[in-house]
């Protein structure tokens, strides 16, 4: 087997355990949908029904909903389900070789360096809530305010993670085509 092959096998190998791993934190993602609709049902129940309202669970629904966008970026780019510009990309006129470069440039060009850009900025505004202990401002909210700043740069790690995936599977579907 020559260099080339072993390369292509490689990276080849490095897609699908992204990929998984993206497949993995989207079911999981998923199962926290369905966490908050249980949630939004009990909170709507117990303040209409029995006028019993928490902040702590109107913040810990926003909270999951957070959450769930972040952690679902990646899932939701590995399945192509992301918004993009269709009026051009889905043209008639363009071939899947030019949809594949599209690709490619946008993620290089863009998500990944977007996504390091937030990572970098997010990581010490999480680690400094973290550092202080910082809490709901809101009396009965919930503490531990630096858990979902954290998922801010865990979120986009994500999605860069994926976003590199999904560059090297369009880059050895560019060579094959070639």
């Amino acid at each position: 087997m020559d260099n080339r092959a072993k390369f292509t096998r490689c990276c080849a190998k490095l897609v699908l355990r992204i990929n998984r791993f993206s497949e993995f934190t989207g079911r999981l993602t998923a199962w926290l949908v369905i966490a908050l609709v249980a949630l939004i049902f009990y909170d709507v129940t117990m303040r209409y029904l029995f006028n019993s309202g928490s902040v702590a669970l109107q913040e810990l629904e926003w909270h999951f909903f957070a959450v769930i966008i972040l952690f679902g970026a990646g899932y939701t780019l590995k399945h192509g389900d992301h918004v993009r510009v269709d009026i051009i990309y889905a043209s008639k006129r363009l071939s899947d070789r030019h949809r594949l470069i599209i690709d490619i440039v946008g993620n290089l060009l863009f998500l990944i360096p977007f996504a390091t850009l937030i990572i970098w900025n997010a990581t010490p505004f999480a680690y400094q809530a973290f550092i202080q202990g910082e809490i709901s401002p809101d009396p009965g909210g919930l503490s531990h305010r630096w858990i979902l700043k954290a998922a801010i740069p865990v979120g986009f790690g994500l999605l860069a993670l994926q976003g590199v995936a999904d560059t090297i599977e369009k880059l050895l579907e560019l060579s094959d085509d070639v």
